[in-house]
């Protein structure tokens, strides 16, 4: 548990490719504070993450700079793009492509915190 103010800086060097598909720069994923983490996932243009879900995990995306279609559950697609909000309940499939020019960029917020063991890859 946290027990004091920590401020953690970005180092963009802390990247690095996940099997899903996507860059990710873990900007908090800590034991210490086990209620949620913190991630910037970063899609190049033509990608299309690889179908998985989160085992007890929620997870958020704020999508802070580009253009993406979103594929969760049994919804239709839909496009997301700069400020919009997509959260996934635990065991729900998901995926995300880049439609756009440049990189999409989004926070992958999720609660309790992310651990590659909550992670199911999915046909």
């Amino acid at each position: 548990m946290i027990n004091k103010p920590i401020i953690q800086h970005y180092n963009p060097d802390k990247e690095y490719f996940f099997i899903e598909g996507c860059y990710i720069n873990e900007l908090s994923n800590h034991a210490s504070d086990p209620d949620v983490s913190i991630a910037r996932a970063r899609v190049r243009p033509g990608v299309t993450t690889q179908w998985h879900h989160l085992n007890q995990t929620t997870e958020r995306y704020i999508i802070l700079a580009g253009q993406g279609i979103v594929e969760i559950g049994e919804e239709l697609s839909q496009v997301v793009s700069t400020g919009d909000v997509v959260i996934i309940p635990p065991l729900t499939r998901q995926r995300i492509s880049n439609n756009g020019e440049n990189d999409l960029i989004f926070l992958a917020i999720c609660s309790p915190r992310f651990t590659e063991s909550n992670y199911t890859e999915l046909s």
